[in-house]
């Protein structure tokens, strides 16, 4: 009884002191590291944060066990690696048998990404693999009735565009239109969405010198404005997803919704890494969830809400690559936020007797409390 009194209490009182983001966000919960807590403590974690959507790169059973029963939606993933083989479709559907169906009883797989970054990517043979692949992970899905519950998609990196700007001149390559053509009528025929990874940081990144910062981090700026349109742009990000859109368009498709499947900023990055500080990432992402909490479309799509998931709940210190690859975290691997973020979260410790875990309970129940004596 004490431990259940314990728990209303202080989802109570914690709620009255914290904001949520859940409207609109989803995390990316990237685990290439060595040093990361249990799924069921990140479980914990992310109820605390009031986070009920979560992107993983894989189908980890552990992840999936963790998050049972809690209403967590999950995008799960299919590796690169295993694009050839699932181009079989027995193949797709074991692995739907074997990673799909022992769990979504009990939680929420809503997608599968397909590989990530595929087109455009360091290896060339992919790409072709890639439309079968989808179509299979598909058919095996209304094979075991799943399709209603499960949608497929892939991500894309921000590589596939030609041109960006201004948004209404957006336009995939030249040599990747073979792919994406397939692709977009499959988001049409399976009302499945197109993912991107975009990162502004990227931009001031490769050149510090002329790219205004406020407007990639959306803080006050003079703003760009689309001269075919007359529509203006206060921040890189929204003019990045317009542009994916009229590449869309452009292809003969308007029935096709662009989402964001990662987006963040580094807190930290080699000396030629320009702007990957602490302070600009914690810009950026406490003024990206504010504007989704306020539910914003872009300047030519103001009507569609943007679906955006922020890359990454952890810095992941196993990850190749430069410094800043290691320091996307909002979190370090401890439970620490890496910058404050205008939320509160709690990553509880491990290994306490029942009797301890009631005890800290109320004591966190009685500093909440004296807390909201002291504001008052």
């Amino acid at each position: 009884m004490a431990a259940i009194l314990c728990t209303l209490l202080l989802l109570m009182f914690s709620r009255s002191f914290t904001s949520t983001l859940s409207l609109g966000v989803g995390i990316n919960y990237g685990q290439i590291a060595n040093n990361l807590p249990t799924p069921s403590r990140v479980s914990a974690l992310l109820e605390s944060l009031n986070i009920s959507r979560v992107k993983l790169y894989d189908a980890d059973p552990n992840v999936l066990t963790a998050f049972a029963n809690t209403n967590v939606e999950f995008i799960i993933g299919l590796g690169n690696e295993y694009l050839q083989k699932m181009q079989d479709p027995q193949q797709a559907q074991i692995w739907i048998q074997q990673k799909v169906q022992p769990h979504i009883s009990q939680t929420r797989i809503t997608c599968i990404t397909v590989g990530n970054e595929v087109l455009g990517g360091v290896d060339p043979q992919l790409p072709q693999y890639l439309v079968p692949a989808m179509k299979s992970m598909y058919q095996a899905l209304v094979n075991l009735g799943l399709n209603s519950q499960v949608y497929v998609t892939t991500a894309h990196s921000l590589q596939i565009l030609k041109t960006s700007f201004p948004p209404s001149n957006g336009a995939f390559r030249d040599d990747l239109v073979q792919y994406i053509q397939p692709i977009l009528a499959f988001h049409a025929m399976s009302n499945s969405p197109f993912l991107i990874n975009a990162y502004p940081y990227f931009a001031y990144k490769s050149d510090p010198k002329n790219v205004q910062i406020e407007y990639l981090l959306f803080e006050p700026n003079s703003g760009t404005v689309d001269p075919n349109t007359n529509l203006k742009y206060d921040n890189m990000l929204y003019a990045q997803i317009d542009a994916v859109y009229s590449g869309i368009k452009a292809l003969g498709h308007s029935d096709v919704q662009v989402r964001i499947s990662e987006t963040g900023w580094p807190s930290k990055g080699d000396v030629d890494e320009p702007g990957a500080t602490v302070e600009n990432a914690g810009i950026y992402n406490r003024n990206l969830l504010q504007r989704m909490q306020a539910g914003q479309g872009t300047p030519a799509h103001p009507s569609q809400r943007i679906d955006i998931y922020v890359f990454a709940l952890f810095n992941e210190n196993m990850k190749p690559g430069p410094t800043s690859e290691r320091n996307y975290g909002l979190y370090y691997p401890d439970g620490t936020p890496v910058y404050n973020l205008g939320v509160q979260g709690y990553l509880p410790r491990i290994d306490y007797s029942s009797s301890a875990k009631n005890a800290l309970c109320i004591f966190r129940v009685l500093v909440l409390l004296l807390g909201s004596l002291l504001i008052a």
